[in-house]
């Protein structure tokens, strides 16, 4: 077993790809701990702030803490296609999935970032 505490002061930032107007903190690595496969973060989006329509190789997770979010996915039902996420809502994606979030709103966002590689097969 192995784990990893990460104090507040051992936050780092980092550029993500594709992001603008955003302040993206690592939390934890996969690396962190043995055979680790998630990486988790904090995003502070400024308001039009966001990510470009993309894809990544991870499964993904955002879980919007404070503000809101204006989703738009390749998956969903007409409703969830395009969006407002508000805090304490979360989006859910596999691998792959064609995404964008963009803070439509008046304040700066906080998002929760979980990504977990995939299975080795």
């Amino acid at each position: 077993m192995s784990y990893k505490i990460t104090r507040k002061d051992e936050v780092y930032t980092y550029e993500a790809p594709g992001h603008f107007d955003v302040r993206t903190t690592r939390v934890h690595d996969a690396a962190d701990v043995n055979g680790g496969t998630i990486t988790m973060g904090l995003s502070h989006f400024l308001p039009g702030g966001g990510c470009n329509y993309g894809s990544n190789a991870k499964e993904t997770i955002y879980y919007i803490i404070e503000g809101q979010m204006y989703l738009e996915s390749e998956v969903g039902t007409p409703d969830e296609v395009k969006t407002t996420l508000h805090a304490g809502d979360s989006y859910h994606c596999g691998p792959g999935t064609q995404k964008s979030v963009v803070n439509n709103g008046q304040t700066a966002c906080q998002m929760l970032v979980a990504l977990a590689n995939p299975a080795a097969e």
